[in-house]
C-alpha cells in the first residue's frame, strides 16, 4: 500500500539531496534517516541519573579542566 504526501518544493529538494543514489526511493531515504535518528536502545534510568549528577557537578565547579586531564594521562 502506498500513500501520497504533500511537500513544499524546498523540502523535496532537501530530501533529494539526502538520497544515497538517484534511484533510492523516498521511502528508503526517509527510513534511513529515521533509523539514524532514533536509538532503538534508549538510555537506562541509572545512566540518565548519572548524567544529571555529572551536569550538576560541572555546574557546581566540581571537575577538572580537560587540559589537565589530558596532561595527566600523557595524551
Amino acid at each position: 500500500m502506498a500513500t501520497s504526501i504533500q511537500l513544499q518544493p524546498e523540502t523535496k529538494s532537501r530530501l533529494d539531496a539526502l538520497k544515497m543514489h538517484p534511484r533510492e526511493s523516498y521511502d528508503e531515504t526517509l527510513n534511513r534517516i529515521m533509523d539514524a535518528l532514533i536509538d532503538p536502545e534508549p538510555l537506562s534510568e541509572e545512566t540518565l541519573q548519572r548524567i544529571e549528577e555529572s551536569i550538576a557537578d560541572m555546574r557546581a565547579g566540581r571537575g577538572r579542566p580537560f587540559e589537565e586531564y589530558v596532561q595527566e594521562r600523557g595524551l
